[in-house]
């Protein structure tokens, strides 16, 4: 919770005082494309936040295809153990990293101090969900993953596996996987084993390493440090059904 200290004081000194006011601008010049159509304020709100949950899908694939965005977000994958806690471990160079994109993000969709303020809210309730180590019953969770973002979905995020970590991306709607082909379920539940390859020991994921590995220089992140990478799981099951 460390490194999730340090991310949160980040974003109070440094986001919150350039996105609010921003977005206050925003609403006053009636920037943004959810401002060009005149939708009642419901409307306006549920727009904007269909479009930010989109971005963010966006900057996910980033965070993991461009390798300096992904020294950063590696901090997050690197936890040994998925929990809740594993929701807030980011590092704040990814946070820093994330203030030029949100800027984007509030004067391109529109974003007003309202709706920028329920985004927030229900994006942490989203993400603390879907990496929490909840068992819901699998009936239950194959029809909430035809919506969001569900524990057992996510898990498959969180790999060591290369080919199953790059993918399941989305962070609330599931529409933007099914969209771009990148959800994929069929990965036996207790076969998964979280983390990153080459950080698989406890030692080199404490709080000194973790907070230093985006400044280092890294091993290859999908292999073991006996450099053989983790198999792909073989499934006959549909890649959209979600196996226990």
């Amino acid at each position: 919770m460390s490194v999730a200290g340090v991310s949160a004081v980040v974003l109070v000194l440094a986001e919150r005082p350039i996105v609010m006011p921003l977005a206050l601008w925003v609403e006053k010049q009636h920037w943004g494309l959810v401002r060009q159509f005149g939708f009642p304020q419901w409307l306006e709100v549920t727009a904007a936040l269909v479009l930010m949950d989109y971005a963010f899908y966006v900057w996910h694939v980033l965070m993991h295809r461009v390798p300096f965005l992904w020294r950063m977000h590696l901090v997050h994958h690197v936890d040994l153990d998925l929990d809740a806690s594993t929701a807030l471990r980011f590092h704040f160079t990814e946070m820093l990293a994330s203030i030029p994109w949100r800027v984007v993000q509030v004067v391109l969709i529109g974003l007003t101090p309202l709706s920028f303020s329920v985004w927030q809210c229900l994006f942490l309730l989203s993400i603390l969900f879907h990496h929490s180590n909840i068992q819901l019953p699998i009936k239950l969770e194959r029809w909430l993953n035809k919506i969001m973002v569900t524990p057992s979905m996510h898990g498959i995020h969180h790999s060591i596996v290369e080919r199953e970590t790059n993918a399941n991306w989305s962070s609330g709607l599931t529409v933007w996987d099914w969209l771009h082909g990148t959800l994929r379920l069929n990965v036996p539940q207790g076969q998964i084993t979280i983390g990153v390859p080459a950080f698989q020991e406890p030692k080199a994921v404490t709080l000194p390493q973790v907070l230093a590995l985006p400044f280092e220089h890294l091993p290859p992140s999908w292999e073991f440090r006996s450099g053989s990478a983790p198999p792909f799981h073989q499934s006959e099951a549909p890649q959209t059904f979600l196996l226990p």
